[in-house]
């Protein structure tokens, strides 16, 4: 087991400043192990809705919790909605005799029940799977291929890593999306899911695939909604600025988890996703979740004009315009697109990601920034 010494420390931080902390992300990603390793060395009690007994337990939710003292973890909060009018009450108590931390797979329901009832009293806190600042760099390209789950990245060959990632989209299907509030068919979802796999990194195009698959566009849409609230797939808007040009206004279409995408186009080693035609699509949206969330970034955006000229990526940070393109070659050159960028958004720097070994500058402003380097970025 790895102790994921940053992710604590902010957990503990939250629940020491708001009554009520609720950690959301995807199923199996480790909000259960973070949560148990937390309450390892403090006073804690712990629900798990999954469990039939704990469902009982919290049926009468302000019975069962108003005694408690201490930190109090509700896993798989979003089963139990009618929790959250009690936790109000239960935060509002002076002293705070308690702290409640939820956990949750980000279904529609949870967050909205949490925004509206908890309103003031509640942090947010999202997580992820490994990412390359809790891994040795040397096992980047692993993290890469296997993602970063725990199950799928610590197993011990990529034959076992893949077996569980396909366990984990058919238990993502079957029984996670309907639990979550969805009520899609999972052949159908799967078949969706599949086909996206083809345009992780492009600009989603709702009729093409609604068409390809024989649903409506709104069908189609709702679908990918689905995808994204369960923190499956980000979508990246693009930055609009008035330029006097005319700009792509569609969203990018990224999977979150390199290692799901490897397993739904059946990359199950190095050599094979080497050879793979969608290669540099799949390293593009590795390193920009490793970007998100090196520097817990909320809001980021791309920037296309239909002439012809892109930037992958481009957002706000302490005040400056920053831009990132992400190229996965030896030693990239400056591109009219940089330059355009550059005059376009008035960035304060474009950095070129590469997965090279050596930091140089392009142009003022421009530099290429190796990935194993991705923590000095900025």
């Amino acid at each position: 087991m790895m102790e994921r010494t940053e992710l604590l420390a902010e957990l503990s931080r939250k629940l020491r400043s708001n009554p009520v902390v609720m950690l959301l992300g995807p199923r199996q990603c480790g909000k259960t192990t973070l949560a148990r390793q937390l309450a390892a060395d403090r006073k804690a009690h712990y629900f798990d809705l999954e469990s039939p007994s704990a469902a009982g337990a919290l049926r009468d939710p302000h019975t069962a919790l108003s005694s408690l003292r201490g930190l109090v973890i509700i896993d798989e909060a979003q089963r139990q909605p009618e929790l959250f009018p009690v936790l109000r009450v239960l935060a509002d108590r002076p002293r705070k005799p308690a702290r409640f931390l939820l956990l949750g797979s980000a279904s529609p329901e949870l967050s909205r029940q949490g925004a509206e009832s908890l309103a003031g009293r509640v942090a947010f806190m999202e997580m992820r799977g490994f990412t390359t600042a809790e891994v040795d760099l040397k096992l980047a390209n692993k993290l890469w291929l296997r993602g970063g789950f725990p199950r799928a990245f610590l197993a011990r060959s990529d034959r076992e890593s893949m077996e569980r990632r396909l366990d984990f989209i058919q238990s993502f299907l079957e029984r996670d999306l309907s639990q979550l509030g969805f009520g899609f068919s999972p052949k159908v979802m799967g078949r969706f899911w599949t086909m996206l796999a083809h345009y992780h990194g492009q600009i989603w195009n709702a009729s093409e695939i609604a068409a390809s698959m024989g649903v409506s566009y709104h069908t189609a849409n709702g679908y990918l909604d689905a995808l994204e609230q369960t923190f499956m797939i980000r979508r990246v808007l693009p930055w609009y600025e008035n330029v006097g040009k005319r700009l792509v206004k569609s969203p990018k279409i990224y999977f979150r988890d390199s290692g799901l995408l490897h397993a739904l186009q059946r990359n199950g080693t190095m050599h094979e996703l080497l050879h793979h035609p969608k290669l540099g699509a799949s390293w593009e949206g590795f390193v920009l979740e490793e970007i998100v969330s090196r520097y817990d970034l909320r809001d980021v955006y791309y920037y296309n004009v239909h002439a012809g000229s892109e930037l992958d990526l481009f957002f706000l940070h302490k005040g400056k315009r920053i831009g990132v393109e992400i190229k996965r070659e030896d030693a990239p050159g400056m591109t009219k697109s940089m330059h355009v960028a550059l005059a376009d958004l008035k960035l304060d720097a474009l950095c070129v990601v590469y997965p090279g070994d050596r930091r140089y500058k392009l142009a003022p402003k421009v530099q290429c920034v190796p990935f194993m380097q991705l923590g000095q970025l900025l």
